[in-house]
């Protein structure tokens, strides 16, 4: 439940979350795209070269956008924040009431994040202006990011989760 004490992550804070994200995603994708060409150096095709066939643009597609869409919502709906924002205990949830956000809230907070960036960035940096933290892809979606507090949980729900 969303009240007075929530507290919501920081702008530092969720940064260092999508640099600790962009250490352990990007090279796995490298890796991926590498085992993808059969494990030989990647590079550019000549599409000018009348010689063209495309073979492995649908990998580099697949690979590149869908991939880390995937694994990014499976996060968010599994555990409520990625890896990064795990290690920094933020969560995400829904902004009315403070539950975990659904699948349609994720895919939506996923497609925003393009909206957020598209001009300069300016979404990602809306936080800073807004009293309760929240960026372009999270007011779009619905959903904010806290500080995930055991001692705000009720004694009851703790003792639910333990027993």
């Amino acid at each position: 439940m969303i009240n007075f004490l929530t507290e919501h992550a920081s702008f530092w804070r969720r940064a260092i979350a999508l640099a600790l994200d962009a250490i352990w995603l990007y090279p796995l994708l490298i890796l991926l795209l590498y085992f993808s060409y059969n494990c030989s150096p990647i590079s550019l095709p000549d599409i000018t070269d009348p010689n063209y066939i495309p073979q492995y643009e649908w990998r580099i597609a697949l690979i590149i956008s869908v991939l880390p869409a995937l694994i990014t919502i499976w996060f968010w709906i599994k555990y409520a924040a990625t890896p990064g924002k795990l290690l920094l205990d933020c969560e995400i949830v829904d902004a009315k009431t403070g539950k975990p956000i659904t699948l349609k809230q994720s895919i939506l907070r996923y497609v925003a994040y393009l909206i957020s960036a598209l001009p300069l960035f300016l979404g990602f940096f809306w936080m800073l202006i807004d009293k309760r933290h929240q960026t372009w892809h999270d007011k779009i979606a619905g959903t904010i990011v806290i500080i995930h507090d055991e001692s705000q949980v009720p004694l009851h729900q703790l003792a639910q989760g333990y027993l």
